[in-house]
């Protein structure tokens, strides 16, 4: 089924490039992961960006801080926002629905039409069944149906070892800012009378369903030229440092890292973020009290990279 969407869409491109009638393959998004630490749609040096910081916390449990100013501490956290974005020929677009005896939604990914610019309007009329699916998180911050497995962090070695993976619990996928670029994509929404226009203004206002757990059926995704991002302050989004040694490392971000979403290029679904930890003292290993946080210094970022620190 991906290599069909695929191979019909690059079809198309091709007969239109030769000055053809519109293309009628479908018109697939191409997600692409924002460099790490930085706001959405940031057109700054990724290497300058600040949307990160080392958090204290007094609980290993909690999903997020307050943050201390000292310890002890029963957590350290490296926490960082996210943020990905659609740069492709046509937007994302998932629904999930289950019946009233299921607790999760099962979820499809639906594709606009290069013919008459159609978008499927519903679950039945979408194309492609998907692995994940999309649950109700009652959390205070969230209260909505959130897409699982949509993306991933971790930090890796510079040899590509993992030593910390993340907790993050699902997404709530929307308009939520426009890409640095979005000027030069020629499928972004233009006339908001159009699908692809209507979905758009759908999208800049999604919450998934918010205070809604008993619903049956969600609707979610990013317009082309826009992307969805999760603030460094937002539960989950971080990455625990409390047994890690001194050393450095990557901060590796990876959105739909099992393919299982359909999309044109695959390429660019990675960036990373070398960084140096250092416990205090100079100390190779973490104190048994952790009192100070460690220090963290951004050494390179690199948008579009899996591996970024065994490049310095």
């Amino acid at each position: 089924m991906i290599r069909k969407l695929q191979a019909a869409a690059t079809a198309a491109m091709t007969v239109a490039a030769l000055g053809a009638p519109v293309e009628s393959g479908p018109l697939l998004p191409d997600l692409r992961q924002a460099p790490v630490g930085c706001p959405g749609g940031t057109a700054r040096d990724p290497g300058q960006c600040r949307d990160w910081d080392v958090c204290l916390v007094e609980d290993p449990l909690a999903a997020n801080g307050p943050c201390l100013s000292t310890g002890p501490a029963g957590a350290v956290r490296l926490r960082f926002t996210t943020s990905a974005d659609n740069v492709g020929d046509g937007p994302l677009v998932i629904y999930a629905q289950r019946s009233g005896a299921e607790s999760v939604m099962r979820a499809r990914q639906a594709f606009q039409s290069g013919v008459d610019r159609s978008i499927p309007g519903s679950y039945e009329t979408a194309q492609r069944d998907l692995p994940a699916t999309v649950y109700y998180e009652p959390a205070a911050t969230h209260e909505h149906w959130h897409l699982l497995d949509f993306e991933h962090f971790m930090l890796r070695t510079p040899s590509g070892e993992t030593v910390a993976n993340d907790r993050k619990t699902g997404f709530c996928l929307g308009d939520r800012y426009a890409t640095r670029d979005a000027r030069d994509l020629p499928a972004r929404p233009h006339d908001l009378s159009s699908p692809e226009g209507r979905l758009a203004l759908f999208l800049r206002e999604n919450t998934c369903r918010r205070g809604e757990p008993a619903a049956l059926d969600v609707k979610q995704g990013i317009s082309v030229g826009y992307g969805d991002d999760y603030d460094y302050e937002v539960d989950f989004q971080w990455l625990d440092l409390t047994h890690v040694p001194s050393g450095v490392y990557d901060v590796v971000n990876v959105v739909n890292a099992d393919r299982a979403l359909v999309e044109k290029d695959y390429e660019n679904n990675a960036s990373s973020l070398a960084i140096s930890l250092e416990w205090p003292g100079g100390a190779a290993t973490p104190p048994a009290v952790i009192t100070t946080a460690p220090r963290v210094r951004v050494l390179r970022s690199c948008p579009g990279e899996i591996r970024c620190a065994e490049q310095l």
